[in-house]
Formats: structure tokens, C-alpha cells, sequence
């Protein structure tokens, strides 16, 4: 039996030859807390779904996040159930405004203009994701700390520096991007690796 403990993070994938004909594998490494020192644990055999986000968790998450675009108080507006699943999503970007500058967000900091702080409706506060935007190519990195959008078809808001980052004219305001978790908490304290965990932009 595994501790509570236990972080489980994908570092490889690739070929491995055995009887069985396993034709690609991920390779895990389990951090586990035991008393006072880590032991760290390679297994050499763990199925896609130990560490990768599956189809059917795609599936509900797309779901959760179309069911998401009902603004709060609308009439029978759906339960948001938050996204664990590490997937990558497809939608439109906005930017913050500046009267939410210095207004404080859900985790309970401050708005920074300046900072990579980044609001969504579905995703665990304190996600970290890759936001690429699909006209520039351009991508940078954000940390969940809000919730929004309310407006239909948009996944995210983005402050003005990250806008700035990823080639968002803030004229226009919005921008069709892909937003691919890196890490995402999870209820229990552990983290979940997203779709974009091995392609860190910093």
C-alpha cells in the first residue's frame, strides 16, 4: 500500500520490449514521505493513465467547462465542478480590466497587472498552465489565482502583462489561445501533471 504521502510525477516515455510486447510506457518517478526521507521510487511499467490525462477525463472536463459559460445568478446555471483532469483546452482569452487592478482575487491576493495571475472558472486555484495563443503562436505561463470569465466562450482571463506576452493586442482584448495545465492541485494535496508539464516556459 502506497502512503498518503505520495507525489507521482511522469519524467519519460518510450519503448520497452518484453514479452508482452508493450509497445510505450511512461516512466513515474513516486516521491513517498516515509518519517523523515524521501525515497524515491522508479517504476519502469505504469500505464498512461498513472500519469496522463485519459480521454474520458477529456471528455468530462470539456463538458465541466461548457457548462461553465452560465454566468452566476443565471437561471439554472449548472453546478461547475472544478478540472482535474490536466487536459488541454481551446477558447477565447480575454484581459483583465483596469478597474480590477488591486481588487482582490479568490485566492485573496491582490490583482498585479504586472504579475502572471490569471483567472478561470473550472481549474484549481493555484494550477499552473502554458496559454499559447493560436494567431502568434506566442505562449507564456500563468498561475490560476481568480475565477472568470462570465462571458460565454471564454476560458480565461489574462492580465495585461501576460496579454502583452503572448502577442494579445489589448485593443481587441481577446484572442483565441490553448490553455495546457502544467500542474494542478489536487483535493487531497497532491498535484496532478498537465498535458503541458514537460514543455515548461520557464
Amino acid at each position: 500500500m502506497i502512503p498518503q504521502r505520495t507525489r507521482v510525477v511522469c519524467i519519460a516515455r518510450g519503448p520497452i520490449e518484453l514479452a508482452s510486447r508493450v509497445s510505450a510506457v511512461d516512466l513515474c518517478v513516486i516521491s513517498i514521505s516515509c518519517r523523515f526521507r524521501p525515497v524515491v521510487v522508479l517504476l519502469g511499467i505504469v500505464g498512461l493513465a498513472a500519469c496522463r490525462p485519459s480521454a474520458e477525463e477529456c471528455t468530462a472536463a470539456d463538458t465541466a467547462q461548457q457548462n461553465a459559460q452560465s454566468p452566476p445568478g443565471a437561471a439554472k446555471a449548472p453546478d461547475v465542478r472544478p478540472d482535474l483532469s490536466g487536459c488541454k483546452r481551446t477558447g477565447i482569452a480575454s484581459v483583465y480590466a483596469d478597474k480590477f487592478t488591486g481588487r482582490e482575487m479568490a485566492d485573496g491576493t491582490r490583482m498585479n497587472p504586472d504579475a502572471d495571475n490569471a483567472a478561470s472558472r473550472t481549474l484549481p486555484l493555484g494550477t499552473t498552465a502554458k496559454v499559447t495563443n493560436l494567431e502568434t503562436g506566442q505562449s507564456a505561463e500563468v498561475t490560476i489565482q481568480d475565477r472568470g470569465p462570465y462571458v460565454k466562450g471564454r476560458i480565461i482571463d489574462l492580465s495585461p502583462a501576460t496579454a502583452r506576452e503572448i502577442g494579445l493586442d489589448l485593443q481587441d482584448g481577446i484572442a483565441t489561445v490553448v490553455v495546457a495545465p502544467i500542474e494542478v492541485p489536487l483535493p487531497d494535496g497532491g498535484v496532478k501533471q498537465g498535458a503541458a508539464a514537460g514543455d515548461r516556459t520557464r
